[in-house]
């Protein structure tokens, strides 16, 4: 469902992952219990972070590209509550929201500044006539890179390294 874009700066860095996120943080107690289910959980998140990530990178729509991250991301947060670490997820949540809202503010700056032009493919330039709305768009894509020092650095390589600690079959596959 497509709307206006603090619409879905709303939607996509709050409402929508956080509902998902919370209610399976919520029920690791029950969780906790299926060692399937939790590798089911990590394996889900997994395939969500690869897919949504690669549907993302061909995608014109300048909302679309930030919405496939947001579902990437989501999957990385189940990847990270199938892992058993739930803090971790919600680390990653937290973050996430902060660096979303900053691409989605940013993005209807740009689309606002274009005349409601949403391809990207005709966008290019605006460094000099949107100076603030570029440095924001800027930090809120290396965070979500996980640049060094930005906060989602700190959160995805918490998640990878979780990962990779299990000593498992699970945990190695995953990662």
């Amino acid at each position: 469902m497509e709307g206006p874009t603090p619409v879905s700066a709303l939607i996509h860095a709050a409402t929508m992952v956080t509902a998902g996120v919370f209610v399976l943080i919520r029920s690791s107690p029950l969780l906790e219990y299926s060692g399937s289910i939790l590798f089911l959980v990590s394996l889900i998140g997994g395939l969500t972070a690869l897919f949504a990530g690669t549907v993302g990178l061909v995608q014109y729509d300048i909302k679309k590209v930030i919405a496939y991250s947001t579902c990437s991301q989501l999957g990385y947060m189940f990847f990270a509550c199938g892992m058993s670490n739930y803090s971790v997820g919600l680390f990653h949540l937290f973050n996430h929201g902060f660096f979303k809202a900053l691409l989605f503010l940013g993005a209807g700056s740009v689309i606002h500044a274009l005349l409601d032009e949403q391809d990207m493919r005709k966008m290019g330039g605006l460094v000099k006539l949107l100076p603030l709305t570029y440095v924001a768009i800027l930090v809120g894509s290396l965070s979500l890179t996980g640049f060094p020092f930005l906060t989602g650095f700190y959160s995805k390589e918490v998640i990878l390294e979780v990962a990779f600690s299990k000593y498992s079959i699970d945990g190695f596959f995953i990662y």
